[in-house]
């Protein structure tokens, strides 16, 4: 009889047992004179020792602001200096650091801070076509009229104020400068004292995840969980402080600010950001200029990256190693990664935001078809199964449901005791939804998503969430989404229309409509209008059939869509 699918990580290296802030003074003082941050759009270059004063200056200022522990604090900005700066301020006074995705609109923006109960926020003053002081001040039209941190909202009541990261932002706001003057006027003792009280199961971040109800749910996270999944990641990668890793993912997912940030403040290696978001050409150059041994990305981006025209100019010998993850690796695209891009102990890594985010991992010295085929083994101090719709674990080889237990399961889904309920069973195992099967070695590979999720350039996504997004379309009597592959994302979103009688809209006009409303990754590519969609004898949607139909239509006749 085959050995039953569930393994437990090593336990040779204890876990962490302190927090963020913590760790963080300690790596200022081990490293203090070695970098720390290079922020190259910014023109930015931080030491530890010089990253520590500014964290300090800007956790004074938080604690100014009336700030207490378990507050929550949302950032809505693209990857910058003042993000990481942020982030462990605000670990070391104990504010909760809620994570905006920086293509969120106006609607998404309310849902977050409403449903976080937001204190304060710090937001860029613009990103791409995102206008953020324009934006918040449509949401809250009382804030232009307000002193800072005083802001009086029947919307959102409780929240007090909005920080800019603009050097002169429009009234109302409190300005990043302004905000580390008033912390001039803290005791440092005081901070001390905060940063005594705090422990690590405490929670101290909340990232929003697609939800299958249409509404995202607050992952919540402990100091204990995401300080010990980055310290473990860059265990894996054998991360030191000699090591200089390129961070082009973005900070409001676990990718950067666990996996990249806290993985190089638990090692003392060198945090690199590119670009404000990623860009092949400022990736390319900030690995070869800042002599980067480890880089970050998901499949879409090193797919960029060894198709640039320009790539053959940088020298990128330095690299060494770094994770791909995110969506499945092609053979040939890791092939080349490790050939052309000098990564050859490049790994993958497998997770969720719920699980702080990694739970599997290859090694770096696995075979070339281990890892394009399996998604790792579990991480250490975790634990893995696969579950039958029984619950009970299956042989290996048998496909199932992938559950995780251990260290680095979230605290719950904020205020929805419903849904944590459902996600994490009362065994303390989180059930990802994911299909997947674990051979005799204890290597996992994922075989399907059982709902439905699409990921799309690294982002999940919900058909569920969108389709009753579309569902407030004026004209829009039916929809239903779904995900065809697609060579440069991974995933692309069709979405099949049935509209009301007498009703029409062009692709361009529903496009153009979505992308007013939701973030940009959300926007379907492509648009089927029909009458009636494939149906079961028993009236349900065979969604497997209509992607079947849009494969084959798009492949005979190409369509051209932005």
């Amino acid at each position: 009889m085959n050995a039953l699918s569930h393994t437990q990580g090593r336990r040779d290296r204890p876990l962490l047992t302190t927090t963020i802030g913590v760790a963080f003074d300690d790596a200022v003082a081990r490293y203090a004179e070695r970098d720390a941050l290079l922020v190259r759009h910014q023109q930015a270059r931080f030491s530890w020792a010089q990253l520590g004063a500014a964290v300090e200056r800007c956790a004074l200022g938080l604690l100014a602001l009336g700030l207490e522990r378990g507050d929550r604090l949302g950032i809505w900005a693209p990857n910058c200096a003042e993000w990481c700066i942020l982030q462990f301020a605000s670990a070391k006074v104990g504010a909760v650091l809620v994570n905006v995705n920086p293509a969120y609109r106006v609607g998404e923006l309310e849902y977050v801070l409403k449903q976080a109960g937001c204190r304060w926020m710090v937001c860029a003053e613009a990103f791409k076509t995102s206008d953020y002081h324009a934006m918040v001040l449509e949401l809250l039209p009382e804030l232009a009229g307000s002193t800072p941190g005083e802001l009086r909202s029947d919307l959102l009541p409780q929240l007090q104020g909005v920080v800019s990261l603009a050097d002169r932002p429009p009234a109302g706001f409190l300005s990043w400068a302004g905000l580390q003057a008033l912390g001039e006027g803290v005791d440092t003792q005081r901070l001390a004292r905060r940063q005594a009280e705090l422990e690590p199961d405490q929670p101290i971040n909340i990232q929003y995840t697609s939800g299958t109800t249409g509404f995202p749910k607050g992952a919540t996270l402990s100091h204990r969980n995401i300080l010990n999944n980055g310290y473990m990641v860059g265990e894996s990668l054998g991360l030191t402080e000699r090591d200089r890793l390129v961070i082009p993912v973005p900070l409001y997912h676990c990718f950067g600010m666990v996996m990249g940030n806290l993985g190089c403040l638990t090692h003392g290696s060198t945090m690199i950001y590119p670009a404000a978001a990623f860009d092949p050409e400022a990736t390319l150059a900030a690995v070869a200029e800042e002599r980067a041994s480890v880089l970050y990305g998901v499949p879409t981006m090193f797919i960029a990256l060894l198709d640039h025209p320009r790539r053959a100019s940088h020298d990128l010998s330095g690299l060494r190693s770094g994770i791909m993850a995110g969506a499945t690796c092609p053979i040939e695209v890791m092939r080349r990664v490790i050939e052309e891009l000098h990564m050859g102990e490049v790994q993958i890594a497998y997770g969720m935001t719920e699980t702080s985010p990694v739970s599997l991992q290859t090694g770096a010295d696995d075979d070339l078809e281990l890892r394009v085929t399996r998604v790792g083994r579990t991480q250490p101090h975790l634990e893995s199964k696969i579950v039958g719709p029984d619950g009970q674990t299956l042989p290996r080889g048998e496909v199932g449901e992938l559950c995780t237990r251990g260290y680095s399961v979230m605290l719950g889904y904020w205020n929805d005791p419903k849904a944590t309920e459902a996600a994490i069973d009362a065994d303390g195992w989180m059930h990802t939804g994911d299909l997947a099967q674990m051979d005799e070695a204890g290597y996992v590979s994922i075989v399907g998503r059982s709902k439905d999720m699409i990921i799309r350039g690294g982002e999940n996504i919900y058909p569920r969430e969108l389709e009753e997004f579309f569902f407030t379309h004026p004209a829009v009597a039916d929809v239903q989404v779904i995900g065809i592959p697609d060579e440069k994302y991974g995933e692309e979103i069709v979405a099949w229309i049935k509209f009301h009688p007498g009703h029409d809209a062009s692709e361009t006009e529903l496009r153009d409509w979505s992308r007013a409303r939701i973030a940009h990754f959300k926007t379907p590519r492509y648009f089927k209008v029909v009458d009636e969609f494939p149906m079961t004898v028993t009236g349900k949607v065979q969604k497997f059939r209509m992607r079947e139909i849009s494969i084959a239509e798009l492949a005979s006749e190409p369509r051209t869509a932005s």
